[in-house]
């Protein structure tokens, strides 16, 4: 299991826009992620709905996690986008 811990970059935290954005990248890496606030229940990334519900603040600490095969470069991209709070998705997901 690969795990990256980061605190959420966008003020507004992971809601609407940053969420959508979040979720597209994390379809575009391939690679099934979950998503968990610190010491939280994990989540699937990749679904709208879950990562909502989550209700990750801007500032919290959040953990991306995968055991599939690339998921180290996978979950470096995604906590690199989830850190900066990104307002749009980058060329390079």
């Amino acid at each position: 299991m690969v795990e990256r811990r980061v605190t959420v970059g966008w003020a507004e935290g992971l809601h609407a826009r940053p969420a959508s954005i979040f979720v597209r990248a994390v379809t575009a890496t391939g690679v099934p992620v979950t998503i968990a606030k610190a010491g939280g229940n994990p989540v699937n990334a990749a679904s709208m709905l879950a990562l909502l519900g989550l209700g990750a603040q801007g500032g919290e600490e959040v953990v991306l996690a995968s055991e599939a095969e690339g998921a180290d470069a996978a979950l470096d991209r995604l906590a690199k986008l989830v850190a900066e709070g990104l307002d749009e998705l980058p060329e390079t997901v």
